[in-house]
């Protein structure tokens, strides 16, 4: 049996990681651990040490991008492929941009739980 990729879904809204988590564990290829606070993403990463972390990026106590400085600062986390998530900008603008926030890839929210596994599978093969 194959190994269930690891994903680390922050993300202050709780209906969303409940949403995403059940989902994503639904389809059998997921293990997922939702944490709801950017400032407690870094040691969540180290303690599950996920293949891809998906991340908001506006969060009230730490956003997006700071916790993105301090997983590419931790010598054990650097190399997680970490895909943003974001309610800041529309699909066509992901379209016109490349998809990319800071070097990173990102998904608009809302969220269509099909193409995030398209993007989870993208950057975790």
């Amino acid at each position: 049996m194959a190994t269930k990729k690891r994903i680390l879904l922050v993300d202050d809204e709780v209906t969303i990681t409940r949403t995403l988590k059940l989902y994503l564990e639904g389809t059998g290829a997921y293990e997922v651990r939702a944490e709801n606070r950017g400032s407690t993403a870094v040691q969540a990463a180290r303690e599950f040490k996920p293949d891809l972390i998906l991340l908001d990026v506006a969060m009230p106590d730490m956003d997006g991008g700071e916790v993105a400085s301090q997983l590419r600062a931790d010598d054990a986390l650097k190399g997680t492929p970490i895909v943003f998530l974001t309610a800041l900008v529309k699909k066509r603008e992901v379209v016109a941009s490349g998809g990319d926030i800071g070097g990173y890839p990102y998904v608009a929210k809302p969220l269509e739980p099909e193409k995030l596994v398209e993007v989870i599978e993208r950057h975790t093969s």
